[in-house]
């Protein structure tokens, strides 16, 4: 599998509809680039960092995606429990007064040293204004995940998603992996789609650029 972590052409290509546009589905947002982005786009080699922060170049993208979403309703925050995740949501967050609701389900598809993440208690000590009771101490598998595997969540998270009132006016921020088998598409770091979760992919997932 060659994953799709690499770095955008441009720092302020956001992907989205116009400012005001109503979503046409919830936002789904890649997270922004983090140390094994830029390391893995330049070498095409795991770099080997365990739950990797963003690059300067990340927190401007998270900036950037703030600005990009300021005109579009958000009710909801899903977020991943990976660190460059939770760092990517932030100015968003912090911008909506909301408190992201931190959700494994929507976490990277386990592949690279990266997606070893931190241990809950970790992570709790770091982001004291989130809640990571529900999540065990090591949450992420042990063992690489077939593409099969990540499919069947994403069709999961699809489910849960359909049946919830505020849909449309949810942002879920999260991974290349995950967000491909979501919607089919392949998201740069720090772009954002909207994704309607009654419908399905048209076509196969293809795990490469």
């Amino acid at each position: 599998m060659k994953r799709g972590r690499g770095v955008p052409g441009c720092g302020s290509c956001i992907a989205g509809g116009a400012p005001g546009a109503y979503p046409a589905g919830m936002i789904v947002l890649r997270h922004c680039q983090s140390e094994f982005n830029l390391h893995f786009t330049r070498t095409r080699r795991d770099p080997g960092i365990v739950d990797p922060v963003l690059t300067v170049f990340g927190e401007q993208q998270a900036e950037q995606a703030s600005l990009a979403l300021a005109e579009i309703e958000i009710t909801r925050i899903l977020v991943s429990p990976y660190t460059r995740a939770l760092q990517s949501v932030a100015p968003i967050a912090r911008a909506r007064k909301l408190v992201p609701v931190v959700t494994p389900l929507v976490r990277e598809r386990f592949a690279f040293t990266c997606d070893i993440g931190s241990p809950r208690s970790a992570l709790q000590r770091r982001w004291t204004q989130l809640d990571f009771s529900h999540l065990d101490e090591v949450w992420w598998p042990g063992e690489n995940e077939a593409e099969h595997e990540v499919l069947d969540r994403a069709e999961r998270f699809r489910g849960e998603m359909a049946v919830l009132p505020d849909w449309r006016t949810t942002l879920v921020v999260s991974h290349w992996g995950f967000l491909l088998a979501l919607s089919g598409n392949s998201l740069e770091n720090g772009t954002f789609h909207h994704v309607d979760p009654n419908t399905r992919p048209a076509e196969p997932v293809l795990w490469r650029h």
